[in-house]
């Protein structure tokens, strides 16, 4: 994993606020976070063996957001040290689940084309190497560069990168308004389809290998060479939905090193991303191996 690290500060809330309108909130809690983080943990949680490259300030923050990566058995020593914030996270979470996610990246903003380098021999060893959006884009396509493995890109939040590595990207894993911004930046011409599966056919059709488009409740999709399909999600009832798509992207991360599918592992990751809606936060939300994952029923 080559990504971000951060605290969030999650507000709870019966509903958002609109512009300009002041709310009460009915709790505010610290938790570990940032997208790097997250999926690191996922995948370790679903028994991957996982090394992270980031970041974190030289302030009280750092160890916060590092507390359950140390205890997960997350290789954490191409992490540094800057003299910058630790990143933060400001999360609200209304009643039914859905949430809004402002990212202040401080010491993420130091993983660039330099710090990713020194950690090149982390990035060339690794299966799978998982990246996001909340990092340089000189990292990013450094990371993808040094990669001898598949490279999972999850342009998340969409950022501008060099073309080339996001049609590297085996497979491209974003949501339906994620994968409009990317099919715009790859092609600024491209009338954007309102149809996901037409969406997914788009972006397929610009030359990237593998497209997982996530649609939360509805499941995702996937498309590769094996065909396109549709991916169920199990029905559950959700009570925090920040942290489900990191959930997902780890556990799918997870069961593509070990050789599976993108089919085989894009099931097992919506359940897992159905798992973690059922629980507070982010990373205190994911499953571990002895869990029990939701199934999909009819």
């Amino acid at each position: 994993m080559v990504g971000s690290i951060n605290l969030d500060q999650v507000v709870r809330l019966a509903r958002h606020p609109q512009p300009g309108e002041t709310l009460l909130g009915s709790s505010f809690t610290l938790l570990p976070g940032g997208k790097g983080a997250n999926q690191a943990l996922a995948a370790a949680r679903c028994g991957a063996t996982v090394s992270l490259v980031g970041a974190v300030g030289n302030d009280p923050n750092a160890a916060l957001a590092t507390a359950l990566l140390e205890t997960s058995g997350i290789d954490l020593s191409a992490v540094t040290t800057v003299e910058a914030p630790t990143g933060v996270a400001l999360i609200n979470v209304a009643d039914d689940g859905e949430n809004t996610i402002v990212v202040v990246p401080g010491a993420n903003a130091s993983v660039d084309a330099a710090a990713v380098r020194r950690s090149a021999a982390v990035v060339a060893d690794a299966a799978v190497v998982v990246l996001q959006g909340e990092i340089p884009a000189e990292g990013i396509a450094v990371a993808a560069s040094l990669a001898t493995g598949r490279v999972l890109l999850n342009l998340a939040p969409v950022i501008a990168v060099d073309p080339a590595v996001i049609l590297a990207a085996n497979p491209l894993v974003v949501n339906e308004h994620e994968g409009a911004l990317v099919l715009a930046q790859l092609d600024q011409d491209a009338a954007v389809p309102a149809d996901d599966h037409a969406l997914v056919a788009a972006l397929r059709a610009l030359g990237i290998p593998a497209v997982v488009l996530t649609r939360g409740a509805d499941g995702a999709i996937c498309s590769d060479d094996g065909g396109t399909h549709l991916v169920p999600a199990p029905k559950v009832d959700a009570v925090d939905t920040s942290g489900a798509g990191d959930a997902f992207v780890g556990a799918l991360s997870t069961r593509l090193a070990a050789g599976e599918s993108l089919l085989q592992a894009s099931r097992y990751a919506a359940r897992v991303g159905a798992f973690a809606v059922q629980g507070h936060g982010t990373q205190p939300s994911y499953p571990t191996l002895s869990d029990v994952m939701p199934e999909v029923t009819a």
